[in-house]
């Protein structure tokens, strides 16, 4: 994915409630919505903007663009790592990731909340990598192809599983 020639990131920051007190879950999407990165913080400031895109950035090389909303720690976190000429910043430009925090939510709301940091960086990166794995983009392919890919996801989690 390296060599891809449109490779995009979009950045954002979501709180989440850790018994009773509001931390960030910081997420890194790519352009096809999988999530690449999640790192969990109690503040929301230059410093943990800039280890979090460092621990991306290690991982996963550089973009061509970066989508983040206004958040002035994004972009003083991007002067520091000299990669403010390839953020972009739009109203709705960010949407690929607010998309993508509802799958989250929706388990967090099943789990009953978080009750240690650990065990909430520990789900949230077991969580991105299971719903990049079955998150098949239904809407892209036809109905035959979808059941294959599906059946053969389902398949590989039960020998996993067992």
């Amino acid at each position: 994915m390296r060599g891809f020639r449109h490779w995009q990131w979009h950045l954002d920051e979501m709180y989440v409630k850790l018994n009773g007190e509001m931390v960030y879950l910081w997420r890194a999407v790519d352009h096809e919505g999988e999530i690449l990165e999640s790192y969990v913080t109690k503040t929301r400031d230059k410093k943990a903007a800039l280890t979090f895109m460092k621990k991306a950035l290690k991982r996963h090389g550089s973009p061509e663009a970066i989508t983040t909303d206004g958040l002035r720690s994004h972009g003083a976190a991007m002067n520091e790592l000299g990669n403010r000429d390839k953020q972009e910043i739009g109203r709705w430009a960010n949407n690929r990731v607010e998309n993508s925090h509802l799958p989250f939510r929706r388990r967090e709301r099943a789990m009953l909340r978080f009750g240690q940091m650990r065990s909430l960086q520990k789900f949230a990166s077991v969580h991105a990598n299971f719903h990049n794995y079955f998150a098949l983009e239904r809407h892209l392919v036809d109905r035959q192809t979808y059941k294959e890919r599906r059946s053969a996801a389902v398949a590989e989690w039960r020998s996993l599983a067992s």
